[in-house]
């Protein structure tokens, strides 16, 4: 542990509410093993993509998350707001990306983010290493090309950041968690700035991305967040019974400065200006 590694305040007894509507438990226990048959299928694809090229490999992850999703019952809106991203939420049909290939930024709430992001814009991931230790995880992880981060090693930043850049340079669209630790969703923290150096020494443009999870009606489903002492299975179960769990995905404009504190200011606050009141947030950029 070091104290560059960040913390969130947010923990399963005081942040999430009551889980609202619920699915009959056989629907519940057919999403488990549905979802659970998918990571296995999804581990022995990852082992033979890991030949292939990047941008197949990108492809192949898109269209397991779509489906994993799916699976679990999430469905998916998207508020449109960038030129390479066309067609409905159900089409989730993305145009070729140039040459100049994008940063996505988003905030992060739960384990289902990275998949949300490679449904909605199949891209490479930047992950925390302790993902890729996980059973299966590591396996879909590593077939899926994505970059890992060990955030107890402060020293293997700048190794990390310049193939970030590299990925950038090559075309291939690159997603991070700025705030390096999941929120519930009623806040958000502040994001750290090391990964906007990459878009700044690959001259690609940043783009946020807002993301909200919703129950019926439209009221906020914190019972998707993945959040301090939660355990993936507690989490993955409780996703699993959610009724009508939608995450609303907005594509913001993208954001622009000539020093990476201020491009991580600018992003954390347009996705901000949609997730928390503009008047709660204030101007936070961490070291």
């Amino acid at each position: 542990m070091t104290p560059w590694l960040p913390a969130g305040p947010c923990e399963p007894a005081t942040c999430l509410t009551p889980a609202g509507p619920t699915v009959a438990p056989p629907l519940k226990a057919l999403r488990l093993v549905a979802i659970t048959l998918l990571l296995l299928v999804g581990a022995l694809l990852a082992l033979g993509a890991r030949g292939l090229r990047t941008a197949t490999r990108i492809r192949l992850t898109s269209g397991w998350s779509r489906t994993a999703l799916w699976a679990l019952g999430v469905r998916i809106e998207v508020r449109p707001g960038f030129a390479f991203l066309a067609g409905s939420a159900a089409g989730l049909r993305v145009l070729p990306v140039s040459r100049t290939a994008p940063l996505i930024v988003s905030n992060h709430v739960s384990w289902l983010d990275p998949l949300v992001m490679a449904a909605v814009m199949p891209c490479r991931l930047l992950a925390g290493r302790g993902s890729g230790d996980r059973p299966l995880v590591g396996e879909l992880a590593e077939g899926a090309g994505a970059l890992l981060i060990d955030r107890d090693r402060l020293s293997t930043l700048p190794e990390v950041v310049a193939g970030v850049a590299r990925a950038l340079g090559d075309g291939e669209p690159v997603a991070a968690f700025p705030e390096g630790v999941t929120w519930c969703g009623r806040e958000m923290g502040a994001f750290r700035r090391a990964v906007f150096q990459a878009a700044l020494d690959a001259g690609a443009p940043v783009r946020p991305v807002a993301v909200r999870y919703l129950g019926p009606g439209g009221a906020p489903a914190t019972g998707a967040a993945y959040v301090g002492g939660d355990t993936l299975a507690a989490s993955v179960r409780r996703v699993a019974g959610l009724r009508r769990l939608t995450v609303e995905v907005t594509l913001l404009p993208p954001v622009q400065a000539r020093d990476r504190r201020s491009l991580a200011w600018a992003a954390e606050s347009s996705i901000a200006s949609v997730v928390i009141a503009p008047t709660s947030h204030g101007a936070r950029v961490a070291a």
